[in-house]
């Protein structure tokens, strides 16, 4: 009973906090991008808790029961990850200071490709966002086990609207902001609770590697570099950064700050292991601290913080698919004249398709997070060729593009999961992809029309004045 009223107790507080101000979010610039005006502390805990989501931490901490030290490797691929991001592409998000992340192919290679972008990110956060719901199903079933489970997940949607959706991005930094505080708190906690005077069971570095090959985290290493600099949902947050430094400076901090993070939980799982806990799906390990393991009281504010961490990675997300349905797809050449409401409809449209599939297509939490990342692997090509290749062709981003998207799908159904899919994708496809775009843009080179959105686009990029611009036109 005490963790319960807890539970809701911070449950409500987090939604005041999460509302405070929202009713001065007017116009649609405020809703999705915060009026680009965010400083270094909040931006950080946003980055942190928008990496800090329900389904890796389910996965990831899974893996520790899996393969003891080893698993550490995994929150290492995130910190990899987040620095190449910190320093191939944060500043220069930050000075095209974009709406969205897809249109950055619109201005560099055309409206077409760029809507062609927009529609490969929207279908992977789309199952990102589903894998969020089920992740959140899976944990809080234990504590609320007398609702049936999709029933739950609709509840636990509702309540990621009922927070975030009146004000947007500037709510959604807002919860962040104490949902980091309170994250920092737990995570080290989880490891806590879960030692034990005598450990009869270990896992050496050599039987982790077994079970978690080296082949398979350095494939999740190149995909996590290569397709974390195309994620909208980090992309649009840097844009609501008030500077190039300080985007650059909360990437580099959060990455850090994610693998000390997700670490502990990794830590804890291997310590139940250890500890002879046997587990039939290594998946509710978390629930199965928080349930045996926590204190009375302490279990109802662990509930609330993984709770916190799908509120506000889901309504990022959900935001990121909002800007982008609106910047390629709708009216925006007076964005700062429009209201909230609009992207308010939108993001109620994309939770309820987010529900029915997290209800209908996912399963195994960890592969169909890797999977979905198959569309946005496909455009690391043009999107680093846009930044720093003058050459780089249409033609050349349409076919790694095109290949991009056969191989990975390819991979996933010839190779499988079991025949390590990941590694033939990443670690031998993404090469591929750039070569095919290299070979290709320089086959068929920019026509004059190209030449002149090269021009435009690089006139955009030397301008670090215009950071403050909202890419209207």
């Amino acid at each position: 009973m005490i963790d319960t009223i807890i539970f809701f107790f911070l449950l409500t507080v987090i939604f005041l906090y999460g509302v405070y101000r929202s009713g001065i979010v007017r116009t649609e610039e405020s809703y999705l991008l915060a009026d680009r005006n965010t400083s270094l502390a909040p931006l950080v805990a946003t980055l942190v808790m928008t990496e800090f989501n329900p389904s890796t931490l389910v996965g990831f901490s899974a893996l520790g029961y899996l393969g003891g030290y080893w698993a550490l490797s995994f929150p290492l691929v995130f910190l990899i990850g987040l620095i190449f991001y910190t320093f191939a592409v944060a500043s220069k998000w930050k000075r095209l200071n974009a709406s969205s992340v897809s249109e950055l192919f619109s201005l560099r290679y055309g409206e077409d490709l760029g809507k062609i972008a927009s529609v490969f990110l929207i279908l992977a956060m789309l199952g990102f966002s589903a894998n969020y719901i089920k992740s959140m199903q899976i944990i809080f079933n234990p504590f609320f086990h007398s609702i049936h489970p999709t029933l739950l997940s609709f509840l636990l949607v509702g309540i990621v609207l009922l927070i975030t959706l009146r004000g947007g991005l500037v709510s959604i930094i807002k919860a962040d902001t104490i949902g980091f505080l309170i994250t920092i708190v737990l995570l080290p906690s989880i490891y806590f609770f879960s030692t034990s005077d005598s450990y009869p069971i270990s896992i050496s570095i050599s039987e982790g590697m077994k079970t978690l090959p080296f082949s398979f985290v350095l494939s999740l290493v190149v995909l996590t570099m290569f397709t974390y600099i195309a994620a909208p949902w980090y992309g649009q947050k840097i844009f609501s950064a008030k500077n190039e430094k300080t985007a650059f400076l909360a990437v580099g901090i959060s990455a850090f700050l994610v693998f000390l993070l997700y670490g502990f939980p990794v830590l804890a799982v291997y310590n139940l292991k250890r500890s002879g806990i046997v587990l039939e799906n290594p998946d509710k390990a978390i629930s199965y601290i928080f349930n045996h393991l926590f204190p009375q009281g302490f279990k109802g504010f662990g509930y609330l913080v993984v709770l916190t961490a799908g509120v506000t990675t889901l309504s990022g997300v959900w935001s990121a698919m909002s800007t982008m349905i609106l910047t390629d797809f709708g009216a925006t050449s007076n964005r700062k004249e429009f209201g909230y409401q609009r992207g308010m409809l939108i993001t109620v449209f994309l939770a309820v398709i987010s529900f029915v599939l997290s209800e209908t297509f996912i399963d195994k939490i960890l592969d169909k997070l890797i999977l979905a990342n198959v569309p946005i692997a496909s455009l690391a090509f043009g999107l680093l060729g846009a930044f720093y290749w003058e050459k780089a062709s249409r033609t050349g981003v349409y076919i790694s593009l095109i290949f991009g998207l056969f191989w990975g799908s390819f991979c996933y159904l010839y190779f499988g999961e079991a025949g390590g899919y990941t590694f033939y994708w990443g670690v031998v496809g993404i090469p591929i992809f750039f070569i095919i775009g290299i070979i290709f843009s320089l086959l068929f080179p920019p026509s004059a029309n190209e030449v002149k959105k090269i021009q435009e686009f690089q006139e955009r990029m030397k301008d670090s004045s215009r950071t403050k611009e909202t890419l209207s036109n």
